[in-house]
């Protein structure tokens, strides 16, 4: 755990974010939040420390990272997630409070307000995590636009406003619109005005009037820096974000909530194929029909065309949600880039654990390994898999699947099946020959798959990967001996690697045919019945049975054409008298 944990630390980036520490049980005991990723993430594991952030340090088993845009962000992130997850180091934000917002009332005339609440009619801006700037902020509109409003001192602020706003007595919807325009980050107005002020004072060697307006500078700089963590629709959302490579793909799910980014899930998967494909397999497994108020996906890779599992995806390409997308987005790239540089010393550890292997079976080449799992799909097998190691590296473009022909029932006559129809091809086509056949079993699969490759006149060494009761893997087993691999460490990590990636791929491919079943439909075949016309027609009634036994009439009523509506009824009489 310890190597696991300094070869993350390799890979942190140096920009703004959020960590969270977990224990051996993958809970998460301690939230922060860091400018720099890399340098606090590492002081954790260096030098001396308290005695609560030694504890600390001794349960950490494993830790994630989201990175933010800002430092801004990663304060407002780490509150959420703090709140959310309440981790038992966390010390501070553990109470109700939440960071303050900048309200404008909608009474007349209007008042601008810091509050804490949601509860409010008027229009609110924010969080904002510096309260003191927040509150200096709110304080610098008021004297810049009193609408009305009478100080009891003079106020050399209003002279500023005025040269922004030469009416600041009754016109509160014009100065709202300023107001307003301010605080949504358009502050180009209103700081030119104070610079040419505060360059005003200082020659006229006022120098007290512009201090005080260079410190009213950076305040409006910390309130206005744009953040996209939090959104004040207080909608339930959550942002889909993706990357992939040839080979894998990783997926980024920001979880908002109320409005608030509040966690995420993050996962790397391997694929074969169209990659949108499986990635939209995966959100249909993950959320199994249950939505919240939106889902926001990247109109770069997706269209409306491809997301109809469910009526509240959205594709934005402006504003804040299309910059929460692209925050998504580059937590994804960062999981999959730094995924394989984590793990690509593992390579030299393969090497190593192949020269064992080749040396266990006494064979001088094992450059192309071949993997079969004929295992019952939830109650159907009907696919199995293949999976192709060669050169030290899975090869994704020769994977196959086998939809089985003769059987769908007996293990036995299905490998026999599907060793049979893969090496006769390889025979006929004159294609590259593996140099070890492993198959998902034991002595009874070996003997199974050895006496096709034996009838063929092929020489080509089997072996099965023997499970025991607990389905973990045990032992290798030929037709004369088996060999325990626990006294193999390195053998069994490899055969182990082997194993999870051939059954990951038949289930994977069983579960794409099985959506694809599933989306499947009668009124699929139906010329001149698009989405539109479905959605009428699924709006209108319960199931295919009820459009069955509608009238002519009824289906007109909701648009359909005679000539779509004939070929409905024939389709869906056809399949009764099937």
């Amino acid at each position: 755990m310890i190597s696991k944990i300094k070869e993350k630390l390799s890979l942190l980036p140096d920009n703004p974010g959020c960590y969270l520490m977990k224990n051996k049980d993958s809970k998460i005991i301690y939230v922060g939040k860091a400018k720099n990723l890399k340098q606090r993430v590492k002081s954790y594991f260096t030098g001396a420390h308290n005695y609560k952030t030694s504890k600390l340090v001794s349960e950490i088993h494993d830790f994630e990272i989201v990175l933010t845009n800002s430092e801004q962000e990663s304060l407002i992130l780490e509150l959420n997630l703090i709140k959310e997850h309440r981790p038992k180091y966390n010390v501070v934000f553990m109470d109700d409070k939440t960071y303050p917002y900048i309200e404008i009332t909608k009474t007349i005339p209007p008042v601008i307000k810091v509050i804490r609440t949601k509860n409010v009619k008027g229009k609110i801006f924010g969080p904002y995590p510096n309260v003191k700037s927040a509150r200096e902020t709110a304080r610098l509109l008021e004297l810049l636009f009193p609408m009305g409003k009478i100080e009891k001192i003079p106020n050399f602020y209003e002279e500023i406003g005025k040269s922004i706003e030469s009416d600041t007595s009754n016109n509160y919807e014009l100065q709202v619109s300023k107001i307003t325009k301010f605080l949504k980050g358009d502050i180009k107005e209103v700081t030119n005005a104070l610079e040419k002020s505060m360059l005003d004072y200082s020659n006229l060697m006022m120098f007290e009037r512009a201090a005080v307006i260079r410190d009213t500078l950076n305040h409006i700089k910390t309130t206005t820096e744009k953040q996209i963590i939090s959104l004040n629709d207080y909608k339930d959302r959550d942002i889909i974000g993706s990357y992939y490579n040839d080979e894998s793909i990783a997926l980024q799910i920001l979880f908002m909530r109320s409005g608030r980014i509040i966690d995420q899930h993050q996962t790397i998967f391997s694929y074969v194929g169209d990659p949108k494909e499986f990635i939209l397999s995966y959100i249909n497994q993950f959320y199994q029909g249950h939505f919240p108020d939106e889902i926001l996906f990247d109109y770069m890779m997706f269209s409306d065309e491809d997301l109809t599992f469910s009526n509240v995806t959205f594709l934005p390409k402006i504003g804040d949600k299309r910059k929460i997308v692209e925050l998504a987005n580059k937590n994804a790239k960062f999981d999959l880039e730094n995924y394989f540089l984590l793990y690509q010393n593992k390579l030299e550890k393969q090497e190593e654990a192949v020269s064992e292997l080749k040396t266990l079976l006494n064979v001088d080449d094992l450059n192309l390994i071949e993997v079969f799992d004929n295992s019952q799909l939830f109650g159907t097998a009907s696919i199995s898999a293949m999976i192709v190691f060669k050169d030290y590296k899975f090869n994704k473009k020769l994977y196959r699947k086998f939809n089985l022909k003769t059987t769908t029932n007996d293990d036995y006559k299905a490998l026999q099946e599907v060793i049979y129809r893969r090496y006769y091809r390889i025979l006929m086509e004159n294609l590259e020959r593996p140099d070890l056949i492993l198959v998902d079993g034991g002595i009874g699969h070996v003997k199974i798959a050895k006496e096709v490759i034996d009838n063929l006149n092929l020489d080509i060494k089997v072996l099965g990967l023997k499970k025991n009761n607990k389905h973990q893997l045990e032992s290798m087993v030929s037709i004369d001996r088996e060999i325990i691999l626990k006294d193999y460490p390195k053998v069994y990590q490899f055969l182990f690697k082997l194993s999870e990636e051939v059954h990951r791929y038949a289930i994977s491919t069983h579960r794409v045919q099985r959506n694809k079943k599933a989306y499947n439909s009668k009124l699929d075949e139906i010329t001149g019945l698009g989405e539109k016309r479905k959605r009428a027609l699924l709006a209108s009634f319960k199931d295919l049975d009820e459009i069955k036994t509608a009238s002519f009439e009824q289906l007109k009523e909701i648009g359909l054409p005679d000539k779509v509506i004939n070929k409905l009824k024939e389709v869906l009489n056809n399949e009764t008298d099937n």
